[in-house]
C-alpha cells in the first residue's frame, strides 16, 4: 500500500514512523523543516524551539516515543514559575505566600480560586463545551478573579478570541497544570532540544525506506477510481495532517471548517534576564505580547552561553503591521532593557499555528477516515480540550491504527 502524508508536524512524523517499513511511505512538507510548531532553530553551538514548549507527567505516549527513539536519557524534569505582570510590577505566583501578597486578588479570591484548582481534574469537560469560559469564571468566581488572573491567561493564549473560548478548554487547562510544587510546576524538557524528537522520527521514516519531500507544499489532491492523486501521484490512502479547510482548497472534502488562530513568536538571546527568575510571566498590562516566556528560568542559561526569551503573541487573520518591530521596542521599553543588550532576534509567524477551542468546539472534531482520506492532527479527538504533544502522537498512532485495520480487512 502506498500512503501519502500531507505536513510534516508531530503528529505526520509520528504516522510515518509507525508505518513505513510495512508501506510505501511519502511525506509532504511545505517547509524547509520539519516539526511543524515543534520545529527548531540552530543558533550558534545549539538548537532552540521557534515556539516554547515543555511536556506534563501525564504525557505517557510521548515517554513512550522517546523510549522507543532511545532518547530516554534526554528527558529531563524542571520547575516551571509562574507570574503576572500587572500595573508595571511582576509578581510571582508560585509559593502560598507569593501568592498570599498578590495584591490583584482579595483572601477571599485567593480560596476561590485554590478550590477551583483543586477539583478542576474533576471538571464534566463534555457539559462545558457549550459554556464560555469568560461566563462561567466570572459566574463561578467572580468578576476580578476573571480579570485578575484568567483574563490574562486567556489573552496570551488566543488574544482576541478569547472571550469565544469554552469553559472546557480552560478547565482542562489548570488540570493538566496541577502537578505544581511550592517552587513551582513539574515540567518536562528533552536535553538539548525538541529537535532531537524530530531529527529521530526523520531518520526513522527514511531508515525504513519512506521519503520526505521538503518544501513541496499540497496544490492539489483528487479522489477517482477509489484513490487520491496528491500533485498528480497516486495513493491508496492519504493522511492529511493539516486544517481540513486547507485540505478543501486543494481539492479535499468539503468539511465544517475548524477555527484556527496565528502564532507570532519572537526569540530573543540576551545578555541578563528581566524577569525574576519566573519563567512564564502573563501580561496583565496591554502589551504586543501576550506572554514572556524566559527558556533560561527553566533550562539553566549556561547550556546556551546567554539568556534565551520569548515574547508570545497570537492573532487571526494576517499578523499585525510591523508586529515584530512593535515587540521589540515594548519590551526593551517595559523591561528597561539596551538594544546592545540583545545578541540576537527571530521572528517565526504561523498563521494556522492550531485551534481555538470555541464553545461547541467538540461537535465540529472531524472522524478520522472519509473515503480513504484519514485526517489527524491538532484538530483531532485526542488534542481536545487542549493541544499537546501528547495530543499530536495519539492522533498520529490512532490513524496509523485505522490504516493497519484498512489493510488487515484487504488482506483477510
Amino acid at each position: 500500500m502506498k500512503i501519502g502524508i500531507i505536513g510534516g508536524g508531530l503528529t505526520g512524523l509520528v504516522a510515518a514512523h509507525a508505518l513505513s517499513g510495512e508501506y510505501d511511505v511519502e511525506i509532504f512538507e511545505k517547509m524547509p523543516f520539519l516539526g511543524g510548531c515543534l520545529s527548531s532553530y540552530p543558533i550558534n553551538d545549539y538548537w532552540i524551539e521557534r515556539y516554547y514548549h515543555h511536556c506534563f507527567s501525564t504525557d505517557t505516549h510521548l515517554f513512550s516515543l522517546i523510549g522507543e527513539l532511545g532518547l530516554s536519557e534526554k528527558l529531563e524534569w524542571k520547575n516551571g514559575t509562574t507570574g503576572y505582570y500587572a500595573h508595571e510590577k511582576i509578581y510571582a505566583l508560585n509559593t502560598p505566600l507569593e501568592i498570599l501578597l498578590y495584591p490583584e486578588l482579595s483572601i477571599l479570591d485567593k480560596a476561590r480560586l485554590g478550590y477551583l484548582t483543586l477539583t478542576a481534574k474533576n471538571a464534566e469537560i463534555t457539559a462545558l463545551d457549550t459554556i464560555p469560559a469568560d461566563r462561567y469564571i466570572i459566574e463561578h468566581l467572580g468578576q476580578n478573579i476573571y480579570t485578575s488572573f484568567f483574563e490574562p491567561l486567556l489573552k496570551s493564549k488566543f488574544g482576541e478570541q478569547r472571550n469565544k473560548v469554552s469553559a472546557a478548554w480552560l478547565m482542562s487547562r489548570i488540570a493538566i497544570r496541577s502537578n505544581r510544587g511550592v517552587s513551582g510546576e513539574h515540567l518536562g524538557y528533552l536535553n538539548g532540544g525538541f529537535h532531537h524528537l524530530i531529527d529521530a522520527l526523520e531518520q526513522s521514516v527514511e531508515r525504513n525506506g519512506g521519503k520526505i519531500r521538503k518544501q513541496q507544499p499540497v496544490s492539489s489532491i483528487i479522489h477517482e477510481n477509489n484513490c487520491w492523486t496528491i500533485n498528480g501521484s497516486r495513493y491508496d490512502a492519504v493522511i492529511s495532517t493539516i486544517p481540513p479547510q486547507e485540505l478543501a482548497r486543494a481539492g479535499g472534502p468539503i468539511m465544517q471548517p475548524i477555527p484556527y488562530q496565528g502564532a507570532a513568536c519572537m526569540t530573543l538571546g540576551m545578555d541578563r534576564e528581566v524577569t525574576r527568575g519566573i519563567y512564564w510571566l502573563n501580561m496583565k498590562d496591554a502589551a504586543p505580547y501576550g506572554a514572556v516566556v524566559t527558556h533560561t528560568n527553566f533550562i539553566e542559561h549556561e547550556r546556551y552561553g546567554e539568556h534565551i526569551v520569548y515574547l508570545a503573541s497570537y492573532f487571526s487573520g494576517t499578523v499585525p503591521a510591523q508586529l515584530d518591530r512593535r515587540m521589540l521596542d515594548d519590551f526593551c521599553n517595559r523591561f528597561s532593557v539596551a538594544p546592545s543588550e540583545i545578541h540576537w532576534h527571530k521572528m517565526a509567524i504561523d498563521p494556522l499555528a492550531g485551534p481555538v477551542y470555541t464553545t461547541g468546539y467538540r461537535s465540529l472534531i472531524p472522524t478520522y477516515e472519509q473515503k480513504g482520506l484519514y485526517l489527524a492532527g491538532m484538530f483531532s479527538q485526542p488534542n481536545y480540550p487542549e493541544r499537546s504533544m501528547e495530543g499530536s502522537i495519539r492522533a498520529g498512532l490512532d490513524v496509523a491504527a485505522c490504516i493497519n485495520k484498512r489493510s488487515d480487512r484487504h488482506e483477510s
